[in-house]
């Protein structure tokens, strides 16, 4: 650190002492006048709500009389009010007391640090150097020498613009979905018995499809006949009887589509794929079956790698096994059809719409999108108030009603609803909005451990509040990179970086008055008067309570000219 003109004042004093300690300490006073000291820095600076003093120096040699000793007391003296800062104690060779001892003929380096907490009204203060020695039974308390002038309390022009996260919602507009049914033929048989043309899923799927041509938001993208034969016979006759299944079960379709009148809506989207032999099928149904050597048979289909050496052991079996005759083959001889199509949800307008008249009625992804993508923040909160009520409801609707409360200004209605949420998920989001409130209570020590629960940049924004507030102005700068706002500008300020205190006021395109304001503190740790002017007179204009801060403001004690409002 610097030597500074504290450490100039106690020497001074004290070669006063030494040189006036043979004639009395009744001439001490006298050289009291002679020291012209003044504490560096001066104005005295608020750092992390502490107003830090260091003192590092030497006193010379031959200066410390023997016998004398010396108190020396910094205060600070504000308006009808005083803070002490600790007194320290120093005595020569031969004095008693349990002082620092400080020898006649070397001298001694010293160094002093103390610390007090800042108070409304220290802004404007004097610092005295307030000294009592004495040698022998001889005492004298010295008139208070004035070694500093006032404090500077630009940090805290900060702004309580704590950033909240709000959580996104799931909501898919486009939803695929499918729809199916199946036929089953007879063994050897591409043939559709009317009875088959009535089961129940090929109606349901038929009378589906008649839906979807009347509903514009369900929409096909395919319609699969994928047809097999059962393990049974020759492979290339079941290959091509799987094709005639397959053929057989689009023309059935068609034929009822055709006669809903609808079927060149869907023919586009059809298309055949015959599978050939199910041997897939045949194990998954031999492994859900009551057949008591059902494992020895899927061993069997395993191990045998040649297909029609795989087949010549399952017609062995089948022969011995009547039930795979019976319960298996002929649920493997089939056409299955599936139908895919989109579900279209709600449009942006539709949401917004529901959101405001009836937002019980959609589901809680569609009320988390309508809300949104809606902009008046009551709206948004009775729709949010909405979401936390449903049963599949999660913490995103409460984490949002509490962003919505907080963009209002309700802050303990915020508080509420983030705790809430806090307490279904701990993560990035609800972290970083228990900080913001946390911090807004004045507990900086707790907000910090929520923030650091999260690796956002609002909540590192955040942080980077609490660092301006403790005085770490550097880590301040670090955690508020990935923005350009007034608090950045002033970290900067802090950290002794004009040039990105004044781009990053710029960038900001904050045009408050404080905004203002900042630009002229800027402008004055940049010596640049006519920018201090400027700024000062738009501040004011925009906020009249800023002429007298600025009066008092010792940021501006070099430029008078520009406190003539």
């Amino acid at each position: 650190m610097k030597k500074n003109n504290f450490y100039v004042a106690i020497v001074a004093v004290l070669s006063g002492l030494m040189l006036a300690a043979c004639g009395g300490l009744g001439k001490m006073e006298k050289y009291i006048e002679e020291l012209g000291a003044s504490a560096s820095p001066n104005p005295l600076e608020v750092h992390g709500d502490s107003i830090q003093l260091a003192i590092n120096g030497k006193f010379p040699e031959k200066y410390f009389h023997k016998k004398v000793v010396v108190e020396a007391t910094p205060v600070l003296v504000y308006g009808s009010s005083e803070a002490k800062f600790e007194m320290k104690g120093y005595q020569g060779e031969q004095a008693a007391g349990n002082y620092e001892v400080i020898p006649y003929k070397t001298g001694k380096s010293f160094s002093y640090t103390d610390k007090i907490a800042y108070a409304p009204g220290m802004e404007e203060s004097t610092l005295q150097l307030r000294i009592h020695g004495s040698k022998g039974s001889k005492t004298a308390d010295f008139e208070p020498l004035n070694i500093g002038v006032g404090v500077i309390t630009t940090p805290y022009l900060m702004k309580g613009d704590d950033k909240v996260v709000s959580s996104s919602d799931k909501f898919v507009r486009t939803l695929p979905f499918s729809k199916s049914a199946e036929i089953l033929f007879d063994y050897n048989s591409s043939k559709i018995k009317p009875a088959a043309l009535k089961d129940s899923s090929l109606v349901a799927l038929q009378n589906f499809m008649a839906e979807v041509a009347a509903n514009p938001k369900m929409v096909v993208t395919s319609i699969q006949f994928v047809s097999y034969a059962s393990p049974e016979g020759e492979i290339f006759l079941n290959d091509e009887l799987a094709t005639e299944r397959g053929e057989a079960g689009k023309a059935a379709i068609l034929a009822g589509l055709k006669k809903a009148k609808i079927d060149t809506l869907f023919t586009p989207f059809m298309s055949v794929t015959a599978k050939g032999e199910d041997w897939d099928g045949f194990k998954k149904a031999m492994e859900a079956s009551a057949i008591g050597d059902r494992d020895i048979i899927v061993r069997i289909l395993q191990k045998t790698g040649d297909l029609q050496a795989r087949e010549q052991e399952i017609k062995n079996i089948s022969k011995t096994y009547t039930e795979i005759q019976k319960d298996i083959f002929p649920s493997l001889r089939r056409c299955t059809i599936v139908v895919n199509y989109n579900l279209e949800g709600y449009s942006d307008a539709e949401l917004v719409a529901l959101g405001k008249s009836n937002p019980d009625n959609l589901t809680y992804e569609e009320a988390l999108k309508a809300a949104s993508l809606t902009e008046d923040l009551n709206t948004k909160a009775s729709i949010y108030q909405s979401a936390a009520k449903k049963s599949d409801a999660d913490y995103r609707a409460s984490n949002n009603l509490g962003y919505v409360y907080y963009m209002q200004n309700k802050t303990a209605d915020a508080e509420t609803q983030f705790a809430k949420a806090y307490g279904m998920a701990k993560n990035n989001e609800t972290s970083c909005n228990m900080g913001a409130v946390t911090r807004l209570k004045g507990d900086r020590a707790g907000a910090m451990k929520y923030l650091n629960e999260s690796s956002t940049n609002e909540a590192k924004y955040n942080k980077g509040l609490i660092h301006i507030q403790n005085g770490d102005y550097s880590s301040a700068v670090s955690n508020m990179s990935n923005y350009k706002t007034f608090n950045t500008a002033l970290a900067h300020l802090l950290n002794k970086d004009n040039g990105s205190a004044q781009n990053d006021i710029n960038a900001s395109n904050d045009s408050s008055a404080l905004a203002d304001y900042l630009r002229a503190v800027i402008a004055a740790r940049s010596n640049n008067a006519a920018d201090v002017a400027t700024n000062l007179k738009s501040a004011v204009s925009k906020d009249g309570s800023l002429a007298a801060k600025a009066q008092k403001d010792l940021e501006f004690r070099n430029f008078k000219d520009a406190l003539n409002f």
